[in-house]
């Protein structure tokens, strides 16, 4: 068998050299193919990854339909995709769940050491001591803070990888003073590098970078920080000031819960209910029940985080892959019945259609693997030319290429030259060996 293999490959090596033009266009044909039906496959596949496969099915994300009884949110499909202040306050001091966490986006001014260097502006996450435990957050250096700190409200910060080395040189900077716009706050820990794709706790902009500081999110109250996020109100404020913006019904805050079985999650939704009605007859929340903790991946499901023109793009892709095979197919056939006087004398000497099909198709799969490896040259000028579209630093995370998809192409081409080899293949075996007998 192995020696059959090993002339089979050899004679297809052969015959591919015998029609380097012809070959090279089967190469072409596939490669452009796979490389335009891959760069959109890689797409959609990055987009539709699970960004925290351990522990997706316990970590919900909570809504409440906090909105107006006239003006329903996103048509009433859904209850609103954040949280009010008061509700993410009041859920914390309940303490219903195994882990919880409430957090908001800010922008800072980060006051360097040097006071030659210039102060530069930083993405800030204001959240509870939860957030690192419940989303497996890796530190190189430290750690979180613990939940005494979020009730003395410590001026305490976790700096990213990133921002550890621009401000420190990458040294372990636990314990340090990094000031942020005038306030100096204690370094308490140092993330390791750490990207989930998507940045699934913040539904809006799931696909920017993580934040480069984490503060205690009492912070924002404390020292009334800038919002750097989406806020929708439904009602006017009642008064002024930052006190009233915290006691309106404006959404702007995201809350997670950890429930680590069905039951807890049943408890959980239980309790939701619970404070919901409670709310009502205070006169809040005028729209009917519709509270929900939502598992990650059903979350991203439910927000489409896969955009509509990917998976446009994505169909059209492959039916430019079609079109490339069937000119394949027509070249395979050209290529093939160009041999038929060839293939009607070894008949006629003795080999059988079974071995010239064999033999035509190890042919076809070394065309297709070689295709297979011009696709992905092809898929990453793709993925760079995609990638060039954007200005942000979604596209550098997004439009990459892991093994799994490499070798996904390569045997996409093999397998597709291989089918696309069957008639041509089938047509040249059924030649009829006395016609060319005659012939010559």
């Amino acid at each position: 068998m192995l020696k059959l293999l090993d002339y089979n490959f050899k004679l297809a090596l052969k015959n591919i050299r015998r029609n380097p033009v012809l070959s090279a266009l089967m190469v072409a044909a596939i490669g452009i193919g796979i490389g335009a039906s891959m760069s959109m496959v890689t797409v959609n596949y990055r987009f539709g990854m699970n960004p925290i496969p351990q522990k997706s099915d316990v970590l919900h994300y909570v809504r409440l339909d906090s909105w107006s009884a006239d003006f329903p949110f996103n048509d009433g499909q859904s209850p609103p995709n954040q949280m009010t202040y008061l509700d993410a306050t009041a859920l914390m001091k309940a303490k219903r769940a195994f882990r919880q966490a409430m957090m908001s986006r800010s922008t800072l001014a980060v006051e360097p050491e040097n006071r030659e260097e210039r102060p530069f502006f930083v993405e800030v996450r204001a959240t509870t001591g939860d957030f690192f435990p419940m989303f497996d957050v890796p530190f190189r250096y430290g750690g979180g803070w613990s939940a005494d700190a979020d009730e003395a409200t410590e001026q305490v910060v976790v700096l990213s990888a990133a921002t550890n080395e621009r401000l420190f040189g990458g040294e372990d900077s636990v314990g340090r003073t990094v000031t942020l716009s005038g306030a100096n706050y204690r370094v308490a820990g140092v993330l390791d590098e750490w990207a989930p794709l998507p940045r699934f706790y913040e539904p809006n902009g799931a696909f920017n970078a993580v934040e480069e500081i984490f503060i205690p999110w009492q912070l924002v109250v404390a020292k009334e920080l800038p919002r750097n996020g989406n806020t929708n109100c439904w009602r006017p404020l009642d008064g002024d000031g930052f006190q009233a913006f915290l006691n309106s019904e404006c959404i702007w805050i995201q809350f997670w819960a950890e429930l680590r079985n069905d039951a807890e999650r049943g408890e959980y939704e239980a309790f939701l209910d619970a404070y919901v009605s409670e709310q009502k007859e205070l006169g809040r929340f005028p729209r009917p029940l519709d509270n929900r903790a939502t598992p990650v991946m059903d979350l991203l499901q439910e927000l489409e985080m896969v955009p509509d023109e990917a998976q446009v793009l994505l169909g059209l892709s492959l039916m430019f892959l079609v079109v490339c095979l069937l000119n394949t197919i027509g070249l395979l056939l050209a290529k093939f019945l160009g041999k038929a006087t060839e293939i009607g004398i070894r008949r006629a000497l003795g080999a059988s259609r079974r071995v010239l099909f064999q033999q035509y198709l190890v042919e076809a799969g070394l065309i297709g693997c070689a295709g297979g490896v011009l696709g992905l040259g092809f898929t990453w000028l793709g993925l760079k030319g995609i990638d060039a579209q954007f200005e942000d630093e979604v596209a550098s995370r997004v439009m990459t290429m892991d093994w799994n998809m490499a070798l996904a192409a390569v045997a996409l081409a093999i397998v597709a030259s291989l089918v696309t080899a069957i008639y041509p293949t089938w047509r040249a075996c059924n030649v009829q060996p006395a016609a060319y007998l005659s012939a010559n």
